[in-house]
């Protein structure tokens, strides 16, 4: 019996699970490194911007996607534009076959940020609903999907249920 010598070992897979790699293929067309250009627009109506790095990768024997999120991007030095703002989190994507969708978990132990969604692909979307430890209803979608680029858009619920913009991501894969 093999015995994975490594955290790193035990925790990332080669590939997808076979008997859902096409459910799989809905967040498994973003392996590899992005950069993207950021957008915030705060509650006082200020935008802060800058440049970060997601990676994605296989995990918990190729049933799971995980993904490092971090801003600002570790080449990029102090972003004073950003102010406040910055983040180094992980996303667990699983996919759950009895509810054809997926388990968003993600968490921020820089920011103490983290939230639960669950995952469908809409049309040519992937739009992820749930909410925030605060109990704020959140929307994060990937749009304009493409081989080399996507853009992410994070949303929450206004008190009339009205989603509001608060962050715009365009990514791009890392050559």
């Amino acid at each position: 019996m093999h015995h994975p010598n490594s955290f790193t070992e035990a925790l990332q897979a080669p590939g997808p699970f076979a008997a859902h790699a096409d459910k799989l293929a809905l967040y498994g067309r973003f392996i590899g490194a992005w950069s993207f250009e950021a957008k915030r627009w705060t509650d006082d109506g200020k935008l802060l911007t800058g440049h970060g790095e997601i990676h994605f990768g296989w995990a918990l024997e190729g049933r799971a996607i995980q993904d490092i999120w971090i801003l600002p991007a570790r080449d990029a030095g102090p972003s004073p534009e950003l102010g406040p703002w910055t983040f180094y989190g992980t996303t667990l994507r699983i996919y759950d076959p009895g509810i054809d969708a997926w388990h968003i978990l993600w968490s921020d132990p820089r920011t103490q940020y983290h939230s639960r969604q669950t995952g469908r692909a809409e049309g040519a979307d992937i739009v992820q609903i749930g909410g925030d430890d605060s109990g704020t209803r959140t929307r994060w979608r990937f749009t304009e999907i493409a081989d080399h680029s996507f853009r992410w858009l994070g949303e929450r619920a206004g008190d009339e249920g009205d989603w509001h913009l608060q962050v715009e991501f365009l990514a791009r894969r890392a050559a």
